[in-house]
């Protein structure tokens, strides 16, 4: 399990051909340390296995699925991501549950400044937007981030802080790139709850006559 709270933008040094997926070795200083192999490394918002340990760098395997579902399959030398080490117990949430499960890419509609914020628009595939509610969390290339407007059906926009623009690589984005997203985890189950047939009903109809509404 992750936070959303990036540690370290790290760069990806080489991509190597494996079967059906690839192996990416990535530069990194603060995440390496403490690092094993077997451990949970989130990269730009996807949770990967760290394969071996090198000398200032790790690497990690995506399988074929990942490689299609995430931003990963354009990944080249010198590609910038984000990385968060595993949530250890006992440390504080300081974002929102997240867990590593890319739900679907994004794409950068608009990116302007308001004042000393940015705002970033991008459109969402329909399993991320059945989920995202206004101030709801939604994780964008790992970065937890506060749901800020919805302007129109399939569209969220996020405000970044100067931390956060400084520290990610969100401020590498341009108009038209694709973003890996997750969808807030408890709004997925919600969702999955309030849509099951019941033995008493269908749905949010009988979850709600169950608890006595």
């Amino acid at each position: 399990m992750f936070t959303g709270i990036v540690e370290e933008v790290g760069t990806v040094n080489e991509v190597r051909p494996e079967g059906n997926g690839a192996v990416f070795t990535i530069a990194a200083e603060t995440v390496r340390e403490g690092l094993a192999p077997g451990d949970s490394v989130a990269v730009d918002g996807a949770c990967l296995t760290v394969t071996s340990l090198l000398d200032g760098a790790f690497t990690v395997q995506a399988v074929g699925t990942t490689l299609g579902r995430t931003t990963f399959g354009g990944f080249g030398g010198g590609r910038r991501v984000n990385l968060e080490r595993a949530l250890a117990l006992g440390q504080r949430l300081g974002g929102h549950v997240v867990q590593g499960h890319v739900d679907g890419l994004g794409e950068v509609v608009s990116i302007r400044r308001s004042e000393e914020l940015v705002l970033i628009d991008f459109r969402m595939p329909e399993d991320v937007a059945a989920v995202t509610v206004l101030h709801g969390s939604i994780t964008v290339n790992g970065v937890s981030l506060t749901v800020n407007e919805l302007p129109s059906a399939g569209v969220c926009q996020v405000s970044i802080i100067p931390f956060t623009w400084e520290h990610t690589n969100l401020a590498e984005l341009a108009e038209g790139d694709r973003v890996n997203l997750e969808g807030d985890t408890i709004g997925k189950y919600v969702r999955h709850l309030l849509g099951q047939p019941g033995a008493g009903g269908a749905g949010a109809e009988h979850v709600a006559r169950g608890w006595g509404y």
